[in-house]
């Protein structure tokens, strides 16, 4: 049985982790939405019809969030609010919890872990709906975290991403629900979107970054900004060996 954590005090840390590739292995809300357009032919030949328009729209940070949501709109159309969402969000974790449970990484979640035992703030900002974050700790035996994530409204017969927690608007989204930018006294991300995150924080840590965003981050980060590998594979930085032991 998942034991409750500890209450943290009003004056503890700060701490933020980013969910995909940082806690888990891989894009959790990008699997939601592929398993939802799976679900019926006419969605995946729908989505298939879009994606010459809709794919190079998911490389730009300006566009991508509208490519996500027109996905989504094409997986979820006919639900009538998120609350419809949430339920299938269920039904995809109860469906896939062995996929799920293994794309944990446990390296990272001895981190996590340690900051949650110590008392420190610790929140999870991610791009993925709370409730599919929510759900897959679950599977992970953890005691419910805040999470702050994107939401989604109805438009035209299906949901659409309304509030994407992504780049800048992670800080804004934190803001929102009480937690000041200014207090972050760590952050953990694999992503070059959470650029403003890190540089807020005041002990930035990238995680399994890739190839060119580790450059990116040699650039943009102070001098000396860990970059390790918490065992995402065909992802860069320090070793999980070398980290699993500097845990220890």
């Amino acid at each position: 049985m998942t034991e409750r954590s500890p209450e943290p005090r009003p004056d503890a840390p700060l701490v933020v982790f980013d969910f995909d590739h940082t806690l888990y292995d891989g894009d959790a809300g990008q699997r939601l939405i592929t398993w939802l357009l799976r679900r019926n032919p006419l969605r995946a030949l729908a989505a298939l019809a879009l994606s010459p328009l809709l794919g190079p729209m998911l490389a730009f940070l300006p566009t991508r969030r509208h490519a996500i949501g027109a996905y989504l709109w094409v997986g979820t159309f006919g639900l009538h609010d998120y609350r419809d969402l949430n339920a299938l969000i269920d039904r995809y974790v109860d469906d896939q919890a062995a996929r799920l449970r293994a794309a944990l990484l446990p390296v990272a979640f001895a981190v996590f872990d340690r900051h949650v035992a110590a008392g420190d703030r610790v929140v999870i900002a991610t791009g993925a709906p709370p409730e599919l974050v929510h759900a897959i700790l679950a599977l992970a035996e953890r005691a419910p975290l805040p999470v702050v994530g994107s939401h989604e409204a109805p438009r035209l017969g299906g949901l659409v991403t309304v509030d994407h927690c992504h780049a800048e608007n992670k800080l804004r989204c934190l803001e929102r629900k009480g937690y000041r930018v200014a207090d972050i006294a760590v952050a953990y991300s694999d992503s070059t979107a959470d650029l403003p995150l890190l540089r807020a924080a005041r002990a930035p840590v990238v995680v399994n970054p890739t190839a060119s965003g580790m450059r990116l981050f040699a650039r943009e980060l102070p001098p000396g900004t860990p970059m390790l590998n918490w065992g995402c594979r065909h992802r860069l930085g320090t070793p999980v060996a070398a980290v699993a032991q500097e845990a220890a």
